[in-house]
């Protein structure tokens, strides 16, 4: 791979799916008109992968050419109800360029469904590195010590910031995070449900009787984890928070459960940090990582910490089992998504065994 691109799945980049073609004249047009500082004349190409937002990098050749961008669209297709906001994402990473949260440039949002077809947005190409494997292979102890420190301190950072001064205090309903967010992956899950996974059924009964009473609002990212931010091109500082496609004014715990997931599951897609060596990798156990983020956000522990973990493994397996019905209807981002349908049983089972214990 020759490209490093601010997308939480991208790998190869390719020619444009015959999917999500679109007219690549109208956007040239749309770009001269409103994103800054475009010349040249365009060209358009695919990230294979991301099975939500397709992703594309878009490059300018000729005279005043030479820049690159990177573009993110809603899927075609009959869309699953309040996901694909991809106005949403634009408007958060806007408002937290003015924070300590690393954020790429945002040019410009475009809801004018006349250009390519649905609403999409252009942002900043940064040159860095998406680091995929959770293990971090190849690098030393020092260096993967100082890579999770930092995930976990931008973490701490976006849960501290105000949500008022950052312009923020209308994107989503402060309080009741998790009754709101029940209610809605399981509406999610049953208008993509393909199949009968008993554990799910025991999730969407168990979950909403369980809430812990700590009601704490923060910006919540949404689908924080490694592969969605990009670091420095050779030291261990985070230059990108990426994929805000699920980010709202939620519960900080909720995103630091699901940053948590790995140290529980395995997932084809993600990897899995169940079987690390925490004495000598140089990656911090679940304890230690948990108790760096509550040093950082003034919090002296965290009860009910199974509950934070079982409810982001089952709002994931949501996630995946509308990943793969978009798969199996032919208007996925990428063709793996029909390999999704084992995997949403395997992580309602999950969820479902942290919350027994």
């Amino acid at each position: 791979m020759t490209e490093q691109s601010q997308t939480a799945a991208a790998g190869e980049i390719v020619e444009v799916r015959e999917a999500h073609r679109f007219d690549e004249k109208k956007l040239e047009a749309f770009c001269r008109e409103n994103v800054e500082g475009f010349g040249g004349e365009l060209s358009v190409r695919q990230f294979q992968g991301g099975q939500s937002n397709p992703t594309f990098l878009l490059e300018t050749t000729g005279p005043g050419g030479g820049v690159k961008y990177v573009l993110r669209k809603k899927p075609p297709g009959k869309l699953l109800a309040s996901a694909h906001q991809v106005d949403r994402e634009y408007k958060v990473m806007k408002a937290l360029a003015a924070t300590d949260v690393p954020v790429p440039k945002m040019y410009a949002l475009c809801q004018d469904a006349e250009v390519i077809g649905t609403d999409f947005y252009i942002m900043e190409h940064l040159d860095g590195r998406v680091l995929r494997d959770p293990t971090l292979p190849g690098m030393s102890p020092a260096e993967r010590a100082a890579i999770y420190d930092q995930m976990n301190d931008v973490l701490a950072r976006l849960h501290s910031v105000d949500l008022k001064a950052a312009g923020l205090e209308d994107f989503g309903k402060p309080g009741n995070y998790f009754e709101r967010q029940i209610g809605r992956w399981t509406k999610q899950y049953r208008a993509a449900q393909t199949d009968n996974i008993e554990e799910m059924e025991h999730l969407i009964e168990w979950l909403p009787e369980n809430i812990p009473a700590d009601d704490s609002v923060s910006i919540a990212h949404g689908d924080y984890r490694l592969e969605n931010t990009m670091f420095h091109k050779s030291e261990p500082k985070m230059i990108a928070v990426l994929d805000w496609e699920l980010a709202t004014i939620g519960h900080p715990l909720a995103d630091l459960a699901y940053n948590c997931m790995l140290y529980h599951m395995e997932t084809f897609s993600q990897g899995t940090l169940m079987n690390v060596d925490f004495a000598t990798s140089g990656i911090p156990a679940e304890k230690d990582y948990v108790a760096d983020y509550c040093r950082r956000t003034g919090r002296d522990g965290i009860e009910n910490w199974n509950f934070y973990l079982s409810f982001s493994i089952f709002r994931l397996a949501s996630i995946v089992q509308g990943v793969y019905k978009r798969g199996l209807d032919g208007n996925a981002s990428s063709d793996k998504a029909t390999q999704y349908g084992e995997v949403a049983g395997y992580l309602a089972r999950t969820a479902w065994d942290l919350a027994k214990r």
